[in-house]
């Protein structure tokens, strides 16, 4: 399929869409390229930077897992 295809392809599933969350999420997506220049912290939702500070609290706590022990914790679910 050539590009200008993909590109009404999309625009035909785009069309499709009911779900405002996930409009928001395309917006932003096609928004990047403009936003060069813009430090991506200024980009994300309120949400996720709480979501990065509950993360960087936990670190400073030392409430952390290894790799290897959150593979040891989900192993059964990780098993091919």
């Amino acid at each position: 399929m050539n590009i200008s295809a993909e590109k009404l392809d999309i625009i035909q599933r785009i069309c499709e869409i009911q779900d405002n969350d996930l409009i928001d999420i395309i917006k932003r997506i096609i928004d990047i390229p403009h936003s060069s220049g813009k430090d991506w912290l200024d980009q994300i939702t309120q949400e996720e930077k709480e979501s990065i500070n509950r993360g960087l609290h936990d670190l400073q706590l030392g409430k952390v897992y290894s790799h290897d022990q959150i593979r040891k914790r989900y192993e059964k679910w990780l098993e091919d």
